[in-house]
């Protein structure tokens, strides 16, 4: 998946949550949870089924590196990248929770 694929379904996400996100009013090094006003239930149902939707596993300890869009895409990122490693199979669609 490809950057802004991977920013198209963030923002997707985020807007079934939160529908009056506008992506162009997201500011990528912000917080983003005061962004969109989620809740802490509301950031686990997001991050849940980001997990879901990407096949990219987020284990629960790592919830709190992903606090801006920039970090939360850099991270999925870097763990699409691992997952697609030479020698490593590919997950894509399996889910770990």
């Amino acid at each position: 998946m490809t950057t802004n694929a991977l920013r198209g379904e963030v923002i997707a996400l985020l807007k079934t949550i939160a529908p009056e996100v506008e992506e162009g009013d997201l500011v990528p090094g912000e917080p983003l949870r005061n962004q969109v006003d989620l809740d802490s239930m509301d950031w686990l149902n997001f991050l849940t089924a980001l997990h879901e939707r990407t096949g990219i596993d987020i284990p629960e300890a790592d919830y709190r590196k992903l606090h801006t869009l920039e970090a939360l895409l850099a991270y999925l990122e870097n763990k699409q990248a691992k997952r697609q490693a030479p020698g490593r199979p590919s997950r894509e669609g399996k889910s770990a929770i």
